[in-house]
């Protein structure tokens, strides 16, 4: 299954709800959201008003996962599976594993305003990890490991505009941030209590053991 190319708002009005995709973007009343809170396609207000199944709904909460971290249905299982492989809660297991990738790290720390530009920063090799260039944005961080910016990355228009922005960015428990170098570190593993409130990690569960 290839990656989804169309208009990333398209997305959000498909499950009706914001999954920051276009970072700040969708703050402002510019989010198509805002401006057309209905489903995309024709006859949109008709779909809207038909009835979603049990199994619809857990699609949505699937798809609204996949989406948000950009994934591809594939590597999304996966993650399921490997989730499931591991001790402790499925569900809770799985969000954290997506929390630990390299390019949802770099989003957090604020070195990008989504993930998709998180992502492309990785991919273009700008991303240092424990002082190796690590350009796989599916990579799994460990506790202590240090992420910073390739020195030649420091160089540009990006990076410069970067040190503006990075002031006062807050951080998660599990991650750090040193503002002056722009260099951040892994604390700790990611926990429930860290996770996103607006994903329900059982009803994935649910969707897979069909």
């Amino acid at each position: 299954m290839a990656r989804y190319t169309g208009p990333t708002c398209r997305l959000c009005r498909y499950l009706g709800e914001k999954l920051m995709l276009k970072g700040e973007k969708c703050l402002t009343p510019k989010c198509p959201l805002e401006r057309k809170n209905s489903p995309p396609g024709e006859h949109s207000l008709n779909r809207q008003r038909r009835r979603i199944t049990d199994r619809g709904l857990q699609l949505r909460e699937k798809q609204k996962l996949r989406f948000s971290y950009g994934i591809l249905e594939r590597q999304f299982r996966k993650f399921f599976e490997e989730a499931q492989r591991a001790q402790g809660i499925t569900s809770e297991n799985l969000l954290i594993l997506l929390e630990r990738r390299l390019d949802n790290v770099v989003y957090r720390l604020g070195f990008a305003g989504s993930r998709s530009q998180a992502r492309q920063v990785v991919r273009h090799g700008h991303m240092l990890v424990n002082g190796t260039k690590v350009d796989i944005p599916s990579y799994l961080v460990h506790v202590g490991d240090v992420i910073k910016w390739r020195e030649g990355s420091t160089k540009t228009r990006y990076y410069e505009r970067l040190l503006e922005e990075i002031k006062g960015k807050s951080m998660p428990g599990w991650l750090s941030l040193d503002e002056e170098n722009v260099v951040g570190e892994v604390l700790a593993l990611p926990t429930k209590d860290d996770l996103d409130a607006k994903f329900d990690g059982k009803v994935v569960v649910e969707y897979y053991s069909r």
